[in-house]
């Protein structure tokens, strides 16, 4: 396929060019009704673009194809069977694809590792989930992805589920033996989900890890916007082999989505793929270089130290995202959580993730040596400052994290409910989710029996400043259970 051709740009070009007059939404009319300070502050731009994806960027009968010819480009970029596009972001992406593999009532093995957006879909479908645990390093307090062996046996357990689901890469970079796991479940005529939101960028560099559909996945998803050039909500599933209906997954999909997608989603997708074909590889092998390299200029700063090697040693991942930076910061005696804020008010640069001892710094092919040296110079000067002590973080034991589920999460979540001081929430059944986020892995789920050594973790993770917006109660002094009846 030509890839030098971009259907939704060239078609919002000729929309420009023809100077169309539009008496149909959206109704600020090429931003003529937006107030001023809006538009200064977004720029006329953003709404001279936005238009409806069909009657505007194509006629009403869609004739011209133009959204279809954008997917069929994708999909032969990355060796895709066919790709959709989505502006609802991988949340609505993964549930498209769960609903499009199981049906209400029925199982399918999902990795404990998952982001909340997969715990939705449960709530959502009423699928029964058979939780595959990750593997917990002890000496970096973290979990690595669930292993090939762990999927195999819950199917031998579980010989009824219908397919599985892996989220890989991780928030942490850490990735999954997806080849394995795709074997695994192909063994056993089922297909395998991959929720791979953060890998966008895989299939373009041979030094990334193994792109989900190389590694015989049936349908991945993932986020534009994460790794790659789109706008935030921008998101792609990919599928291929005969295990999963595409019509299926389609109307799956269109149960979720919008019908007012933003053209300027579509676009920049559209774009970035033809970007990635052209110069992809030497983009991501200039990323990957700068990343060695400052990889190592930290790793000279005293007190932190950057994680890498352990994260691919036996027993944990099978692969590592390089492009994501991993600093442990506990030898400088502060909290990843207090090092993400100095780092944003007193040198106004943020990272992508921080936890009880660790921040992450995510780099693409965006950034530039000018922009990682500011990056160094400042973990240089936080290691110089005088930070309090950090609150300590009660970290229990794995089984202690391990909680029951006694209930669907969809019969918790629309059970009848009550709202308990936390402290004596123990022993009782969740009706909601807690997550701290990011990296956005609920603690808790609807219809998991909750444990005092959980109630321990986001207690005292609470007071060390942890975040856990999708509480009822954010501050955690209460929390929604299902009702004693």
């Amino acid at each position: 396929m030509d890839h030098d051709e971009s259907p939704v740009l060239d078609a919002l070009a000729e929309y420009h060019d023809r100077g169309y007059l539009d008496f149909a939404p959206p109704g600020h009319k090429q931003g003529l009704g937006a107030d001023d300070a809006v538009r200064r502050v977004l720029g006329p731009e953003v709404f001279h673009s936005d238009v409806l994806a069909t009657g505007a960027l194509d006629d009403r009968r869609s004739s011209n194809r133009v959204l279809e010819r954008a997917q069929e480009l994708m999909a032969d970029a990355v060796g895709a069977q066919q790709a959709f596009f989505s502006t609802c972001g991988s949340s609505l992406s993964v549930k498209s694809a769960m609903m499009a593999v199981a049906a209400p009532g029925e199982t399918m093995l999902v990795g404990r590792d998952a982001h909340k957006s997969v715990i939705a879909g449960l709530t959502l479908t009423g699928i029964q989930p058979v939780w595959v645990r990750p593997r917990w390093d002890r000496e970096l307090h973290l979990a690595h992805p669930p292993s090939p062996e762990a999927y195999d046996e819950a199917f031998a357990e579980h010989p009824e589920a219908v397919g599985a689901l892996v989220t890989s890469p991780s928030p942490y970079g850490t990735c999954s033996d997806l080849k394995s796991i795709a074997r695994v479940c192909h063994d056993h005529g089922k297909p395998l989900i991959v929720d791979e939101a953060w890998g966008a960028h895989l299939p373009f560099h041979d030094d990334l890890p193994t792109w989900a559909m190389d590694a015989d996945a049936d349908v991945c998803v993932v986020s534009v916007h994460k790794m790659g050039a789109g706008f935030e909500q921008g998101s792609v599933f990919h599928l291929q082999g005969d295990l999963i209906d595409p019509v299926r997954l389609k109307q799956s999909a269109d149960l979720l989505s919008t019908t007012s997608p933003n053209v300027l989603l579509y676009a920049a997708m559209d774009g970035w793929r033809r970007q990635m074909v052209r110069d992809g590889r030497e983009l991501l092998g200039s990323a990957l270089r700068l990343a060695h390299a400052v990889r190592a200029s930290i790793d000279e700063l005293p007190g932190l130290r950057v994680i890498e090697k352990q994260l691919v040693a036996k027993e944990a991942s099978h692969d590592l995202d390089r492009l994501q930076i991993m600093i442990d910061t506990l030898d400088a005696g502060i909290s990843g959580y207090q090092a993400a804020d100095w780092l944003r008010e007193e040198r106004a640069v943020n990272v992508g993730l921080s936890d009880h001892r660790r921040i992450l710094a995510q780099l693409t092919f965006a950034d530039t040596p000018e922009r990682t040296d500011r990056l160094v110079s400042a973990l240089g000067d936080l290691t110089r400052t005088s930070l309090p002590a950090p609150s300590s973080v009660v970290l229990p034991e794995p089984r202690d994290l391990e909680l029951e589920q006694v209930m669907l999460p969809r019969e918790a979540f629309f059970a009848a409910q009550e709202t308990v001081p936390v402290e004596e929430a123990a022993d009782r059944i969740a009706a909601e989710q807690v997550t701290p986020y990011p990296p956005g892995i609920p603690v808790i789920l609807p219809g998991e029996r909750i444990s005092a050594g959980v109630i321990d973790y986001l207690r005292s993770g609470k007071t060390a400043t942890m975040v856990i917006p999708d509480a009822a109660d954010p501050s955690l002094k209460s929390i929604r259970v299902v009702a004693d009846t």
